[in-house]
């Protein structure tokens, strides 16, 4: 009993929740806008309390100039600075601090969250000093307005018919959610008809971001600033958690190993383009996600060349040899040479 309890709190806890994060309705005068113009091959956004040397990595990475001091909240809007590595251009955007209560709004942390969601990986800037609380608070954070950090999409079919009730079935065995606790979940909701089918074991919260339906899911990188401020025993101690990198912005330390752990993390490849006769052309590379056909990389160089296309031909490591022919469904791999042949 005190399980569905627990359940039904949950559920109660998260619509509230809601409820409470939704701007009002009522027309207010409008603030200055935080969003920048997406740009670039992927999008990367720096989170962080104030004075953790967000502005200082930003300057250093790229050849924007973010204002830097002593103090807090030097940066008050949302400054946007461009990587270039590996041939692609990676939009950096730092963002002022958020302090404790931003999904609130407190500190214009709304903005600033509502700019996190836009963005294909986040970096977390945590001064070493004092990251364990800091971490905490903002995972807290972030996770109250729907982001979930290094976290996958559950694995959960579920979709809300006109009549007949609930059905529901499970592909494994459920430890954490009964079909009692899903229906009660269910109509707290409103929801009194609809089909579930679980095909791994969910907790009733990942159930219940399964029915809200706007959660992010996205990958994070926790990166701890200022090591040259504490011991050799705690810079090893933070290295070898799971998603996070030790670096000094002031003494210029690990950067490249950073770009490298970031790179991976965007899950991006690069294309290379040649002309029949010709040698590739290595100088300008074609930027895509992980997973990307032959049909993409089509779509990337003019939209009605698909129509067109005839056959390709790869080299590179996605073959089983050099040069394959192969049609629109090939998976292309990291710095694939591609000929497309039109008809």
């Amino acid at each position: 009993a005190t399980e569905y309890h627990l359940g039904l709190l949950k559920a109660k806890l998260a619509k509230y929740r809601a409820q409470l994060l939704e701007p009002s309705k009522s027309p207010s005068a409008k603030g200055e806008g935080f969003d920048v113009m997406k740009s670039g091959d992927a999008r990367v956004a720096l989170i962080g309390f104030p004075s953790v040397g967000k502005s200082t990595f930003l300057s250093l990475m790229t050849s924007t100039a973010s204002e830097a001091a002593s103090y807090e909240f030097t940066t008050l809007t949302c400054i946007p600075g461009v990587i270039e590595y590996k041939g692609a251009n990676i939009q950096l955007l730092d963002l002022p601090g958020i302090i404790e209560g931003a999904a609130q709004g407190k500190g214009r942390g709304r903005q600033v969250i509502a700019v996190a969601r836009t963005a294909d990986v986040v970096i977390m800037m945590l001064d070493a000093t004092k990251g364990e609380v800091q971490r905490a608070l903002l995972e807290k954070e972030l996770e109250s307005v729907g982001i979930r950090l290094n976290k996958s999409k559950p694995n959960i079919y579920f979709k809300p018919k006109k009549g007949g009730g609930i059905s529901f079935n499970s592909t494994v065995t459920l430890t954490q959610c009964s079909e009692k606790l899903v229906q009660l979940i269910l109509h707290e909701y409103k929801i009194f008809n609809a089909e579930v089918l679980f095909r791994e074991d969910c907790s009733p919260d990942e159930f219940i971001d399964v029915i809200v339906g706007n959660r992010v899911y996205m990958p994070c990188l926790y990166v701890y600033n200022k090591i040259d401020q504490i011991s050799m025993e705690e810079v090893d101690r933070l290295a070898r958690r799971p998603h996070s990198v030790v670096i000094s912005c002031g003494m210029k330390l690990n950067l490249d190993y950073l770009l490298e752990k970031l790179w991976e993390y965007l899950a991006l490849t690069c294309i290379y383009t040649k002309k029949r006769g010709q040698r590739p052309d290595f100088t300008d590379a074609i930027i895509l996600r992980k997973g990307a056909s032959v049909e993409h990389v089509c779509h990337r160089i003019h939209r009605s060349l698909a129509s067109q296309f005839k056959y390709a031909l790869v080299w590179g490591t996605s073959t089983k040899y050099s040069p394959q022919r192969v049609g629109l469904t090939h998976m292309m791999e990291h710095e694939d040479v591609i000929q497309i042949v039109k008809k």
